[in-house]
C-alpha cells in the first residue's frame, strides 16, 4: 500500500512543458531483527514497508499539527452587579469603604456570556463619586468605541543615556545583501500532496535532473508551496513528473505531478530603504525578507531535522537519553531579524527532547510503567485503560517497518480494537487472510506479541502494522509533558555558562550544518559575518527601597553585585496579622510528623522577626491525613470543609505539608480557593527537617503577600522619580496579561487568560487578578474588556478615583501577532474604560517577550567574561528594531547558565515615555516583587499574570480529571467541546494575591 500523504489524487494534466524524471537514487541501511526475513511484496495493507533497525534517519521530524476548532460564538447577557467586599478586619483585602451593594458577584469564571458593558449599581455610584454623569444609553448594550488609527509606536528618541556604559557581544551576526538582487518567487503545487520530507526529496530530484529548464538555478524551498530562485526559470509555468521509490513495490515508483508557476519578481531596494529608515510609514517587506530567511535555512534544513525555527543534529554533541522513551538532542536556533545595524542572523544554542528512535515495543516499555515486563510476558494483553494509554502515547507518531526495505513512513492514527491474533483482512480476491498467518507465509516471521493490538495507519481503511515490526522515526519532537526528572536533565544539558555558550554558538557558525555552510547564500548574494555583534549597553542604578523597622520606615539601596538584599535587621514594609490559621499534613513518616510542632514555633518566630504576626497557636490541632486523600477530590473537599467549619468559617490561612509533590496539589488549590474560601500555603516535609532560616523567610514572605501584606516598596515613589508623567494625586494602574495554553498533545482543552492590576498608589505593589477560560489555543484575550472593567472598578473602590493612566504589559505574544493583539486588545481596554462616561485615559501597551534567543555576553577583553551581565543592563541600540520602540533589559542576576534579558516592545504609547523613563520604570518595578528580596527577571505585572493564568490552568486540569472530562485526543474537531468555565473564586480571596 502507498503511504497516506494527506493527499488529493492527481487531476488531469494540462498540456504544458512535461518532463518525466528518472528513478530517485536513495541510499539506506537495512538491518533485520534477530531472524533474517525472506523479502516479499505485500498486498496493499501496509505490511511490506519500512527500513531496518539501525537505520540512520536523515530527515526532519513530523510535527503532529492539526487544524484548530472554530471559534465558539459568544452570547451576550447583562453583567451581574459587583459584590460587597469581604473584610477580615486587617489590611488583608485592600480596605476602603465599600461602595458596592450586596449583589451577585462578577463571575471570575470564563462564562462566555459575560461580554456586556452595561453599568452595575457600583458603576453608577462610581460615576456619581467622580462627577461623571451616568448615561442610561449605555445600559444593557455593548459600547462601541471608535478605533483610532493603529501604527506601532516609533522610538521617541535616539535611545537612553542613563547608566554606566558596558561593552557587550550579542549573538547577532550581520547579514549583508545586494539590494539590486532580484528574487523570483514561484508557487509549487505537488499532487498528490506529500509530507514536507517527501516534498524536499521531490524538489531535490527536480533540480538535479532539470537544470536547463530552471536556468541552472539552485532555488531554495520552504517545504510547502514556496520556491525562491536567484534567476528566472525557462518559462513562467512548468510541469514536471517525479517518481520516487516510496511505494509497496520497489519496482513501482510513486508518481508526483509538480506544477511551478511564477508569482512575483522582487528586489531588495524596499528592504534596504526600510532598514535605512527611508519611508517611516512603510512596513517591513515581508516577501523579500522571507526569501532571504529561507535561503539561509536551506542547507541546515537538508542536514538536520527541524522543530520550529530550531534545527537539531546528532553531530552537535550526540544524543543523551533522558528516560521515558525520550532523548535530548543539541541543536541551534536561527532567525533573520531587522535591526538598527541592518539584517542580522540571530543564532543560539538549543536543546530539546525527541522521541527515541527505537522499536515501538521497547519504546513503550520505557515510556509506560505497565509495559516494563512485556518481554517476559509476551502473552499479556492490555486492559481498556492501558490500551488508551498506549494509544495516547503513539497517536500521530511516525513509524517505519523493519521487515521490508522501503523508505515509506506511516503516521499512527489509532490502535486496532482486536488483538493481533484475531485480526483478518480481505485479500485481493475477496478471501479473508489471518494477519499472523500472512506474516508467517510471506515473511517467514512468527509474530510474538499476539495479544497486543496492531497499529492502525489509515483513517479510512484497514491498514495494520504489528507493533513489534515498527520503529519510531528519528527527529520527532517529544510533545508530551516531560516528567520532573526529564525536565531537570534537559535543563542541565541546556545550562551553559556564558563563555561556553558563546563558544558553542561560534562553533555553529563554522560548522558543516550551520547557516553559513551551504552555497545558497552566495547564490542569493548574501554575506554572513562570522563575528558576533559588538555593542554598548548601560547599567542602570538600583532604586532605593523602603522596608519596615519596628513600625519605622527604613531605606536600603541594594549594592551587592547581584542586587540582592536581606531582611536580617529589617521588617517587611507592610506586615499582616494572621490570627486564625490551621495546618494539615498529607503522608510523612512518624519522625517527619514529629517535626510539625517545631515547624509551627519556628515559622511564627521567623514571621515575628520579619514584622508579620502569625499566631503561635493554630485554631485547631494539626491534622494528619494519609497521602491517598490527595487522590480523591471529594474526600479532600470534605476534610477541608470540616476544618473550615471547626474554625467558624473565618479561617485566614491553611498550611499544607506534603510528603512529596503530588498531582492532588491542583485539587487542593481549587477547592481551597473556590469552595472553601481560604488561602493556602504548601510545603514539603523534606524542608521541615532542615528548617533553614532562608526557607522559613521565603514561606513567611509568601504567606504575608497572600493574606494582604507587602514585602517592599520604592523609597522614592514613582511621582518623585518621574514627575513629568506621574503625580501623587493622580493614581496610575499597572496591568499585566497572559494566556496559558494546554500542552501540545491536548487538542481541545480551553486556554486560560489572566489579567492583573495594581490597586494601590503610589506604591503600586499590590495586584488583584481576574481569570477566564477561552477557546482552545486562542491567543487573543477574548474577555479582556470585562476583566479590565472589573479591575478598574476595584481600583476605584480602593482609591475613590479611576486611574489617570494605564500601563499595560502583555506577556506571551510573538512578533507575528503584534499588530493583531494591539488592534484587538487595545480596543478592548478602551471599551472597558468607556463604561465610565468621559473616561479615556492615556494607555501604554507593551509586549513582554521571554522566549526569544538574543543573548548578551561580556566582551572578550573583560576579565569577567565567564560571568553573566550585571542586573540593570539595558540595550536599546544596534540589535533592536530599526524604528520601533523596543529594548532589552536584564534586571536579574543569572545564577546558572547564561542570563536571558527580557525584550520589551512598546506597541502603543499615549503617555509619550522617553527611553530613559520607560527603562527606569520597568527596572524599578522589578524590585517590588513580593516573593523574594532581589530584582526579578520579568516586570511584576507580567509575572503575576503568568502565575494567575497558571493557577486557572491548574483548576481546569484537575477538574477535568476529577469530573471525568475526557482527555482523549480522539474527540471530533468538527464539533469542539464547549469552553469549560473556570470555577468561581470565593469572595474571601478574589481580591487577594492568592496566586503568588
Amino acid at each position: 500500500m502507498e503511504e497516506e500523504e494527506e493527499s488529493n489524487t492527481s487531476r488531469k494534466c494540462n498540456p504544458k512543458t512535461r518532463i518525466e524524471s528518472g528513478y530517485y537514487s536513495y541510499q539506506y541501511q537495512h538491518q533485520l531483527l534477530q531472524n533474517s526475513y525472506r523479502l516479499g511484496y505485500g498486498y496493499g495493507y501496509g505490511f511490506g514497508l519500512g527500513l531496518g533497525f539501525g537505520y540512520q534517519n536523515q530527515y526532519q521530524n513530523y510535527p503532529s499539527l492539526l487544524p484548530l476548532p472554530p471559534n465558539i460564538p459568544l452570547q451576550f447577557t447583562k453583567t451581574p452587579p459587583l459584590p460587597q467586599n469581604h473584610n477580615f478586619g486587617s489590611k488583608t483585602h485592600f480596605q476602603k469603604g465599600s461602595l458596592k451593594q450586596n449583589n451577585t458577584p462578577f463571575a471570575t469564571s470564563s462564562v462566555p456570556q459575560v461580554q456586556d458593558f452595561s453599568f452595575t449599581q457600583a458603576g453608577q455610584e462610581i460615576q456619581r463619586k467622580v462627577g461623571l454623569p451616568f448615561d442610561k444609553k449605555y445600559e444593557r448594550k455593548i459600547v462601541d468605541v471608535e478605533p483610532k488609527s493603529l501604527v506601532v509606536a516609533r522610538r521617541p528618541d535616539s535611545g537612553g543615556v542613563e547608566g554606566k556604559v558596558i561593552t557587550l557581544l550579542a549573538n547577532h551576526f550581520l547579514v549583508q545583501f545586494e539590494p539590486s538582487q532580484q528574487i523570483f518567487h514561484y508557487d509549487v503545487e505537488i499532487s498528490p500532496n506529500p509530507s514536507k520530507e517527501v516534498a524536499r526529496m521531490i524538489k531535490k530530484q527536480l533540480v538535479e535532473e532539470n537544470s536547463a529548464l530552471i536556468s541552472g538555478a539552485l532555488p531554495v524551498y520552504d517545504g510547502r508551496r514556496t520556491l525562491y530562485s536567484p534567476v528566472e526559470f525557462f518559462d513562467d509555468k512548468l510541469e514536471f513528473y517525479i517518481s520516487l521509490p516510496i511505494s509497496c513495490n520497489e519496482q513501482k515508483k510513486k508518481l508526483f505531478r509538480v506544477n511551478i508557476k511564477l508569482v512575483s519578481k522582487i528586489d531588495g531596494k524596499v528592504l534596504s530603504n526600510y532598514l535605512n529608515k527611508g519611508d517611516d510609514s512603510s512596513p517591513l517587506p515581508q516577501e523579500y525578507f522571507h526569501a532571504l530567511d529561507v535561503a539561509l535555512r536551506e542547507n541546515p534544513t537538508e542536514k538536520c531535522f527541524s522543530a520550529g525555527k530550531s534545527l537539531y543534529s546528532s553531530s552537535m554533541g550526540g544524543v543523551k537519553e533522558i528516560g521515558g522513551g525520550a532523548v535530548a538532542i543539541r541543536g541551534f536556533f536561527q532567525s533573520l531579524r531587522p535591526t538598527q545595524q541592518g539584517l542580522a542572523l540571530n543564532v543560539d544554542f538549543s536543546v530539546t527532547a525527541f522521541h527515541e528512535s527505537i522499536g515501538v515495543i521497547p519504546y513503550l516499555q520505557k515510556r509506560l510503567d505497565f509495559m516494563h515486563d512485556l518481554s517476559q510476558r509476551k502473552t499479556r494483553s492490555l486492559s481498556v485503560e492501558e490500551r488508551k494509554e498506549v494509544e495516547r502515547a503513539l497517536k500521530n507518531m511516525r513509524v517505519f517497518v523493519c521487515h521490508r526495505e522501503t523508505v515509506q513512513r506511516y503516521r499512527v492514527y489509532s490502535l486496532t480494537e482486536e488483538i493481533t491474533e484475531n485480526l483478518c483482512f480481505p485479500d485481493r480476491d475477496g478471501t479473508s487472510l489471518n494477519l499472523v498467518n500472512y506474516f508467517k507465509e510471506h515473511y517467514d516471521y512468527d509474530i510474538q506479541f499476539r495479544n497486543l493490538p496492531c497499529l492502525q495507519i489509515s483513517r479510512r481503511k484497514p491498514c495494520y502494522l504489528p507493533m513489534e515490526l515498527c520503529v519510531i522515526c528519528e527527529g520527532q519532537k517529544f510533545l508530551g509533558k516531560l516528567s520532573d526528572d526529564q525536565t531537570v536533565k534537559i535543563l542541565k544539558l541546556g545550562c551553559q555558562r556564558p563563555r561556553e555558550r558563546k563558544a558553542i554558538i561560534n562553533g555553529v557558525m563554522e560548522s558543516s550544518v550551520g547557516p553559513t555552510s551551504g552555497i545558497q547564500g552566495k547564490e542569493f548574494k548574501l554575506h554572513v559575518s562570522r563575528e558576533m555583534t559588538k555593542l554598548t549597553g548601560r547599567i542602570l542604578q538600583p532604586p532605593k527601597l523602603k522596608l519596615g523597622n519596628g513600625g519605622h520606615v527604613r531605606n536600603l539601596t541594594p549594592t551587592r553585585y547581584d542586587r540582592q538584599w536581606n531582611l536580617l535587621d529589617s521588617h517587611v514594609v507592610e506586615g499582616t496579622r494572621v490570627e486564625r490559621w490551621a495546618i494539615i499534613s498529607f503522608g510523612g513518616t512518624f519522625d517527619q510528623k514529629s517535626n510539625v510542632p517545631k515547624f509551627i514555633h519556628q515559622l511564627s518566630q521567623r514571621c515575628e522577626q520579619l514584622g508579620i504576626f502569625l499566631n503561635k497557636n493554630t485554631v485547631v490541632t494539626p491534622i494528619f491525613e494519609p497521602m491517598h486523600v490527595l487522590n480523591n477530590a471529594k474526600l479532600l473537599e470534605s476534610k477541608l470543609k470540616k476544618i473550615q467549619k471547626a474554625t467558624f468559617n473565618n479561617l485566614q490561612l491553611l498550611i499544607c505539608v506534603m510528603e512529596k509533590k503530588h498531582k492532588g496539589y491542583g485539587d487542593l488549590k481549587r477547592i481551597a480557593e473556590t469552595s472553601i474560601g481560604v488561602v493556602s500555603q504548601c510545603c514539603l516535609y523534606s524542608n521541615l527537617g532542615k528548617l533553614s532560616s532562608q526557607f522559613l523567610a521565603n514561606l513567611a514572605l509568601k504567606i504575608n503577600a497572600k493574606v494582604g501584606g507587602c514585602t517592599v516598596a520604592l523609597y522614592n515613589t514613582l511621582p518623585s522619580q518621574m514627575p513629568r508623567l506621574f503625580k501623587q494625586d493622580e493614581p496610575v494602574i499597572f496591568m499585566g496579561a497572559d494566556v496559558t495554553h494546554p500542552h501540545p498533545l491536548d487538542d481541545f482543552s480551553p486556554s486560560v487568560a489572566a489579567v492583573v492590576g495594581s490597586v494601590n498608589w503610589p506604591a503600586a505593589n499590590k495586584y488583584i487578578s481576574r481569570m477566564r477560560s477561552q477557546t482552545h489555543r486562542q491567543e487573543i484575550i477574548q474577555e479582556l474588556s470585562v476583566m479590565v472593567g472589573e479591575i478598574l472598578e476595584e481600583f476605584f473602590e480602593e482609591l475613590s478615583r479611576l486611574p489617570k493612566r494605564i500601563i499595560f504589559f502583555r506577556d506571551g505574544v510573538s512578533e507575528t501577532q503584534f499588530y493583531k493583539v494591539l488592534q484587538e486588545e487595545l480596543q478592548a481596554i478602551r471599551k472597558a474604560c468607556s463604561r465610565f462616561v468621559d473616561y479615556d485615559p492615556p494607555i501604554t501597551f507593551a509586549v513582554v517577550q521571554k522566549r526569544h534567543h538574543t543573548r548578551l555576553f561580556p566582551c572578550e577583553t573583560d576579565q569577567f567574561s565567564d560571568e553573566n551581565i550585571p542586573p540593570g543592563t539595558v540595550v536599546d541600540s544596534i540589535i533592536t528594531h530599526p524604528r520601533e520602540f523596543d529594548f532589552y533589559l536584564c534586571s536579574h542576576w543569572g545564577v546558572k547558565g547564561t542570563s536571558r534579558p527580557i525584550h520589551y516592545h512598546i506597541l502603543w504609547d499615549d503617555s509619550k515615555f522617553t527611553s530613559d523613563e520607560v527603562q527606569k520604570l520597568v527596572y524599578n518595578l522589578c524590585y517590588t516583587f513580593v516573593r523574594c528580596t532581589k530584582p526579578i527577571s520579568l516586570v511584576p505585572p507580567a509575572y503575576y499574570a503568568h502565575l494567575a493564568a497558571y493557577r486557572g490552568r491548574l483548576y481546569l486540569d484537575r477538574s477535568d480529571t476529577t469530573s471525568g472530562f475526557a482527555k482523549s485526543c480522539t474527540i471530533s474537531r468538527a464539533s469542539p467541546p464547549k469552553t469549560k468555565p473556570l470555577p468561581k473564586l470565593s469572595e474571601n480571596i478574589r481580591n487577594l494575591m492568592f496566586y503568588c
